[in-house]
């Protein structure tokens, strides 16, 4: 059983990126195990951790398909329909109500 090596904050070395890292330069893990581990210190919580892949491992990041378009198109479409009243909310419903604002909160009036 091997420990991950830890670095502090902006001291990880050349050759490891974090997940946003490697999107951003169309890049993704592919599969490899996570490397390292990265912490920023917090008061009164624990710290910050982000985990580090090695860019040479890296692959490259999957092209969107039109049937992946698609996809998620229907995915964010059905996101928005309120379970209760069966509406286009126009919004994304929050997972924490489970349902359009006016249905979590009927007694409000609504605004136009």
């Amino acid at each position: 059983m091997s420990a991950l090596p830890v670095f502090r904050w902006r001291l990880a070395p050349d050759g490891l990126a974090t997940f946003r890292q490697l999107r951003a330069v169309g890049l993704r893990p592919g599969g490899q195990p996570v490397a390292a581990q990265l912490e920023r210190p917090r008061k009164r919580r624990g710290p910050l951790v982000a985990y580090l892949y090695r860019v040479d491992l890296a692959k490259p990041v999957r092209p969107m398909t039109p049937a992946r378009r698609a996809a998620l198109a229907r995915a964010n479409a059905a996101r928005r329909i309120c379970p209760t009243c069966r509406r286009d909310a126009g919004y994304r419903i929050p997972t924490s109500l489970g349902m359009c604002t006016p249905c979590a909160f009927p007694e409000q009036p609504e605004r136009t």
